[in-house]
């Protein structure tokens, strides 16, 4: 008796206190879970808890508590500092332990694979392979090569070793739930929705201060409508660290201006074949919403506050831009 009850009650105090997330497959066994258990050092004896599940009156007569085991398909976290009857409440309650991820603004396709990967929700290769499927940015309404810009930035919950497609589906709904709030993006076409997300991907790296995105966007719209180059150093960054692999820049030399690339935005006029980055509500709302202005110029005058000054002329931006490193 003295044995049982020892071994009903998680693992002896000579094992470091463990926290484990354990799987629980559909039509799984108990005896593979109550291995499972076993060997994450959560439970002393796995021939015991087996027993415990078939005849719970063990539970009652040596524990005081008539907990049932009724295994139901989930991701759990477990302790080792419980008792049998504790881990079977958990794993009857078909209550799921997540695993919380936030992404912030402006990562790319790439950034968002190895985080999936390092929190154990899915690899970075099967994450990328996905992004690039043609069944499912059809099937997901995206007018695009791949997802980039329509993972949108957000606190998620997901769970391990998902599929790289269903977590996909979870940022891309989330995405088309967000522009649904605002109106400017109403009755556009994908087409011109995937235009939107392009130049709020631009948007995303080039802005630092809230208030100036809707003053970027004017300068970036301005000059297409004049078939201007953008000229948007972030484009140039992208080309480097997400088409060639390199590592970051530390600055962007005139000979990374002349890399042959649709993406380079110094080389050719209009918006590159994709987005850049995952753009938030901030970037997208100053796409379809620019300030109405007839700038064309922007230089960064405060980096420390990330200010800007805007202009419409060669010879004042110039002017802006000397004048701002000689303070």
């Amino acid at each position: 008796s003295i044995f049982l009850l020892n071994s009903l009650n998680s693992v002896s105090s000579e094992i470091d206190f463990i926290e484990c997330r354990i799987e629980v497959p559909d039509n799984v066994s108990v005896k593979k879970i109550a291995s499972e258990l076993k060997e994450n050092h959560l439970i002393k004896n796995e021939n015991v808890f087996y027993l415990a599940a078939r005849f719970p009156f063990i539970n009652k007569i040596f524990l005081g508590q008539n907990q049932n085991l009724n295994l139901k398909s989930g991701v759990y976290k477990i302790k080792s500092s419980m008792n049998v009857a504790e881990i079977f409440k958990i794993l009857s309650s078909g209550v799921q332990e997540y695993i919380v991820i936030a992404f912030p603004e402006g990562l790319t396709v790439s950034k968002i694979a190895l985080k999936l990967e390092e929190n154990g929700v899915c690899s970075a290769s099967d994450f990328e392979n996905a992004s690039v499927n043609k069944e499912l940015l059809e099937s997901l309404n995206v007018k695009s090569n791949s997802f980039e810009g329509y993972l949108f930035p957000d606190t998620y919950y997901f769970t391990p070793k998902m599929n790289a497609e269903n977590v996909i589906s979870e940022m891309v709904k989330n995405f088309y739930k967000h522009i649904e709030k605002i109106p400017e993006f109403q009755n556009l076409s994908l087409d011109e929705i995937n235009e939107k997300v392009i130049l709020a991907s631009i948007i995303e790296r080039e802005y630092r201060v809230a208030d100036e995105a809707p003053l970027i966007s004017s300068v970036f719209t301005n000059r297409l409508k004049i078939n201007m180059g953008l000229y948007s150093c972030a484009t140039i960054e992208y080309i480097i660290t997400e088409i060639e692999k390199k590592p970051h820049p530390g600055v962007i030399t005139y000979d990374d201006l002349k890399i042959e690339s649709p993406y380079n935005t110094y080389k050719w006029a209009g918006l590159p074949p994709g987005a850049i980055s995952t753009p938030g509500e901030i970037a997208l709302k100053a796409a379809v919403k620019p300030a109405k202005t007839d700038y064309l110029f922007f230089t960064l005058v405060d980096s420390e506050k990330g200010r800007h000054a805007f202009t419409s002329t060669l010879e004042d931006h110039i002017n802006k831009g000397y004048s701002s490193k000689t303070k």
